[in-house]
């Protein structure tokens, strides 16, 4: 790729845009196959590029990819970050109520373990999706979001833009969260669920939490 411009227009909804060349010249199609970077492209960045012509003779881009610190800034996904603070935040909070002695540590990591299995499964998916393969099913992927896996799930959609613009997808994914979470806290908290505590090793947890206040 020995050409350069910006890439002045970008629908990642439609997945195309348009390349304008350093200097002058017409502007080049650019559509979102054609593209070879980490990440997805977006408006207003600066880019390398192969330049070819289609059946009509209009000018588009053969590959393309960002180029420069513009191509750092599109492998990581904006959500990334946040994505990683959640999940970390979230697991690394099981791990300090291991540390205190309140919960035991099959719990933390049984999540992180998950976590681990979920995100595996995330990146498998994205790559057949990539490669026209079988992919993996949705309700296997949301099984395990359920089961405690959605931390590393969340990491995944993020770090690989992936099932992020799907509503369904998403709803499903949400509400998997909350119900998991909700079967946590009543584990953890429901005075009904005193015996199951026990058998878990988990009773400490809420005996400590009275004593606090």
């Amino acid at each position: 790729m020995n050409l350069k411009g910006s890439l002045t227009a970008w629908d990642d909804a439609k997945g195309f845009g348009f390349i304008t060349p350093e200097g002058s010249g017409d502007r080049v199609f650019a559509h979102i196959s054609a593209y070879s970077g980490r990440g997805r492209p977006s408006a207003h960045r600066k880019v390398v590029y192969n330049q070819s012509k289609d059946g009509q003779g209009r000018l588009r881009a053969a590959q393309f990819q960002c180029a420069g610190a513009a191509r750092i800034r599109a492998s990581v996904a904006p959500g990334v970050w946040l994505a990683l603070l959640v999940a970390a935040g979230f697991v690394g909070g099981l791990g300090g109520l291991f540390a205190t002695g309140v919960v035991p540590v099959a719990l933390p990591a049984t999540y992180l373990a998950l976590s681990l299995l979920t995100f595996v499964l995330y990146a498998v998916d994205k790559s057949a999706a990539g490669r026209g393969e079988r992919r993996v099913p949705e309700k296997r992927l949301h099984l395990f979001d359920l089961l405690g896996g959605w931390p590393g799930a969340l990491i995944a959609q993020q770090l690989f833009r992936h099932k992020t613009r799907k509503g369904s997808f998403q709803f499903i994914y949400w509400l998997c969260v909350f119900l998991n979470l909700a079967v946590l806290g009543w584990l953890l908290f429901w005075p009904e669920a005193y015996f199951v505590r026990q058998e878990l090793g988990v009773e400490q947890l809420r005996l400590n939490l009275l004593s606090g206040f």
